[in-house]
Formats: structure tokens, C-alpha cells, sequence
């Protein structure tokens, strides 16, 4: 199990200095103290959907920073689309949350889906642990966890933008959660066994690489034996996992050493 805590949130978040750093050290101890609980009460439990989830939040709060649209809401007024029908709804119900919530429609819908009157209290959307909830119910409606596992961030940035905008910065946020991700297995498996074969990872380079890559090889996976563990090992390792009935997270622990020398 990870540890889903305000520790990996800060390693993956940017640095901030004055009232944004303020701002993001009430987000992340807001979330971090419940993350864990509420993830997995929504499978959002292996590697790869936490690290899609993670870096699609940090992205849209810009960095964990805000839980509230820059902007007014003043743009939305008038938008029948989102519900807005009352004089004042653009600026009432703009964009807050994680992933932003907009519109009086949407704010109806996820209030009730969680109990909560959101229409009352619109403000409440930006709280952090009310956020993180509305994220969760948005990421189970739309059915992205499928995407994750598939390691599909084009796919998961639709869902969530409803295009791609930001796409670079989210893939940065999603190399960073996945290495720390990563980082969290390792310790654990060497904490737990004596097993002298590392941990491998994306990123990695080496001997221990070269020696999985001429394994992948004699599986019949056409990759260089070159030392460094970019995107066709790890492609490579994905698939060998998801042969062997293992978890498809791209990294190389113990269970997928063992079935590279069977």
C-alpha cells in the first residue's frame, strides 16, 4: 500500500513562496491527512491511477495552490449550458475544487451525490477535503481509473479538460508522481526482503538495466540492450507484467524478476 500523505504531495507539488506557499500548505495538510481513505473508498489505489490522479489535480489547482478559479466566473453568466439562470450564477457558481467544479447544474449534481448543499453554499466547493471528494465522485462518473491502467494521459487529460490543454505540464506531473511513487515501493520492498535485485524504474540506468533488458529479450521483446530504462523498457516490462497476470505498473520489483528468470 502507498502512502498517500502531505510527504508525497509536497515532493511532486512546485515550491511556492508568500501567500501561494500558505495557501498550498493548507491544501495539502487539508488533503493529505484523508487522501488515502478517500482514494481507495474510489479504487483509486494502484500506482498508475494514483499518479494520473495526483498529477491531473496538481495541474488544475496550478500546482496545489488554489481550489478556486483565478478568474471571476463572470464569463459564465448567462451559460444555460451549465444551469446558470439566475442573475449572479457566473460569479456564484464559478470554478472551484480540484478539478473544477462550474456551473449551477454541476455544483446540484455533485452536492447531492455527496450530501451536501452546494447550491446554499457554493464556497464550500473549494474547501480541500470537500474538494478532494467532488474530484473522486467526477473521476468514478466518468469512469477514468480504465484509462489509468492503460497509462493513457491523452485519455485521462479529455476526460478531465475535455481536451488537452496543459498536456505538457500535466505529463511533467505525472513523471514526478510516478518517481515518487516509484521511490515508495522500493523502500518498502527493501524494508521488507533481502532480495539483493534493485528495484527498477523509468528513469534508471545501469548494469541491473542492461541484465532486464537482455531478460526481456530472451522473452521475445524487441528492445536495445543499452542500460537505460526509457519508455520502450518500460512499454516492454508493461507488457511482460500484464502476460504474467501481474500489476502493469512498469516497475520491476521481485514478483516481475521472478518471472523474467522462469
Amino acid at each position: 500500500m502507498f502512502a498517500i500523505d502531505a510527504d508525497l504531495l509536497r515532493r511532486i507539488a512546485p515550491k511556492f513562496s508568500g501567500s501561494s506557499a500558505d495557501r498550498q500548505a493548507e491544501i495539502i495538510d487539508g488533503i493529505g491527512s484523508v487522501m488515502l481513505a478517500v482514494l481507495a473508498e474510489y479504487e483509486i489505489t494502484n500506482a498508475l491511477r494514483i499518479a494520473h490522479f495526483l498529477a491531473q489535480i496538481c495541474h488544475e489547482t496550478a500546482g496545489l495552490r488554489t481550489t478556486e478559479e483565478f478568474a471571476d466566473g463572470s464569463a459564465y453568466e448567462g451559460r444555460t449550458d451549465l444551469g446558470n439562470v439566475e442573475q449572479g450564477d457566473g460569479r456564484r457558481f464559478k470554478g472551484r475544487g480540484l478539478l473544477q467544479l462550474t456551473g449551477r447544474s454541476n455544483y446540484k449534481i455533485y452536492g447531492d451525490a455527496l450530501g451536501i448543499d452546494l447550491i446554499e453554499n457554493p464556497e464550500q466547493a473549494s474547501d480541500p477535503v470537500t474538494s478532494l471528494k467532488i474530484a473522486c465522485v467526477y473521476w468514478k462518473r466518468h469512469d477514468i481509473n480504465p484509462l489509468c491502467d492503460g497509462d493513457d494521459l491523452r485519455a485521462v487529460t479529455r476526460k478531465v479538460n475535455g481536451g488537452l490543454n496543459g498536456l505538457d505540464s500535466r505529463a511533467d506531473f505525472l513523471a514526478k508522481a510516478k518517481a515518487a511513487l516509484s521511490q515508495q515501493h522500493a523502500a518498502a520492498t527493501d524494508a521488507a526482503t533481502d532480495d539483493p535485485r534493485p528495484v527498477l524504474h523509468r528513469g534508471e540506468d545501469g548494469d541491473a538495466v542492461a541484465s532486464l533488458q537482455s531478460r526481456l529479450r530472451a522473452h521475445g521483446f524487441d528492445i536495445s540492450v543499452d542500460g537505460n530504462f526509457g519508455a520502450a523498457t518500460e512499454l516492454a516490462v508493461k507488457q511482460f507484467q500484464r502476460q504474467q497476470g501481474l500489476a502493469s505498473d512498469g516497475i520491476v520489483g521481485p514478483k516481475t524478476w521472478d518471472r523474467l528468470s522462469a
